[in-house]
């Protein structure tokens, strides 16, 4: 079987490095020629709550030679069209495009490779890259796990494939509600990641302040509200019913939402959002493809996001310099108290 990870950057390079730790032959594929060097000369190292390095099979795009039987496709979604359109011809005749991305984005990859060879995989941990052949994985060992569904048709025996290649790195739920388990993953990067890129930091500066995380909380709500309209049934995550610990209608419930964010967020304290790592780089981020799909959505169903639309309202001024990356952001949600 053969098989690539597609965009290593921080989440594909500790993905290939447990694979490949574990026996798997895979290709790590990447445009960064510093990366890529660093990877080739030095192997894959990984720290933060692990530490090891293992060497790493670590190519440039142009140097994929299919047939591939899966593809972890692990970019941004900024240029998803143009670069799952070039990844099709490199699948083999019952090959899969196993996407991590965050949003939802399956439903955009079946249009282009089938539904029948599309997979989604939503990843329950975080990591960060720290410098070329170098990332920080920032959720502890025991907190890690996948899940993963496919679209219509996908083999039985397809779907057991791509799940046997992530447990080298950790538990993998299947998931018939791969909707679901999408707008639960929705659920926690549209708060942690869009509000951590409002006050430029980690979940836990997101939930360990007051302020911060009594608008985590109405936003989460916010979000199942929307997710309740489209007809979607929130998977649980890593065991926990969000629904139920998050979701609110009397203030009593609000004020235990509030009180056990922390507690059931504290492994994953240290995560930097995605998104703020691409403002810190300067890069384009994924704001519409996480908090400006549950406004989309919102406003397809006539349920109003204020707190979303806020959020992409200032993230998106933070990527065009008009604000700094700095935790008094924050005022800007102080209204919606």
């Amino acid at each position: 079987m053969r098989c690539a990870i597609y965009g290593t950057g921080s989440l594909g390079t500790v993905l290939g490095a447990y694979m490949t730790k574990a026996g798997v032959l895979v290709e790590l594929v990447n445009h960064n020629q510093a990366h890529i060097a660093a990877l080739r000369e030095k192997g894959a190292h990984i720290t933060g709550t692990v530490d090891f390095t293992t060497p790493v099979k670590a190519i440039f795009p142009e140097e994929m030679t299919g047939p591939y039987d899966v593809i972890f496709l692990m970019t941004k979604q900024l240029h998803n069209p143009e670069v799952v359109a070039q990844l099709k011809p490199l699948l083999a005749p019952d090959g899969v495009i196993a996407t991590t991305q965050n949003g939802i984005p399956e439903p955009g990859i079946a249009e282009i490779v089938g539904a029948a060879h599309t997979v989604g995989i939503v990843v329950e941990w975080g990591a960060s890259l720290i410098g070329p052949g170098e990332c920080r994985l920032t959720s502890e060992p025991d907190s890690l796990s996948f899940h993963m569904g496919g679209m219509p048709g996908i083999p039985q025996a397809k779907l057991d494939e791509v799940k046997e290649l992530l447990e080298k790195m950790c538990p993998v739920c299947l998931e018939d509600n791969l909707l679901g388990a999408r707008w639960s993953k929705l659920l926690i990067n549209s708060t942690f990641s869009g509000l951590g890129a409002v006050v430029g930091g980690t979940f836990g500066d997101v939930f360990g302040s007051k302020l911060p995380r009594k608008i985590a909380v109405r936003c989460m709500k916010e979000i199942i509200d929307v997710g309740h309209a489209a007809g979607m049934t929130f998977a649980p995550v890593q065991g926990k019913d969000i629904t139920k610990l998050f979701y609110y209608r009397s203030g009593l419930k609000r004020a235990f939402a509030e009180f056990v964010l922390p507690i059931a967020m504290k492994k994953h304290a240290g995560i930097v959002p995605s998104m703020l790592q691409d403002l810190r780089s300067g890069k384009p981020c994924e704001i519409l493809a996480i908090n400006g799909v549950v406004c989309a959505y919102g406003k397809k169903y006539g349920v109003p996001t204020p707190i979303n639309d806020r959020i992409v309202e200032v993230v998106t001024k933070e990527q065009n310099g008009e604000l700094k990356l700095c935790a008094e952001n924050i005022e800007y949600f102080r209204s919606f108290l």
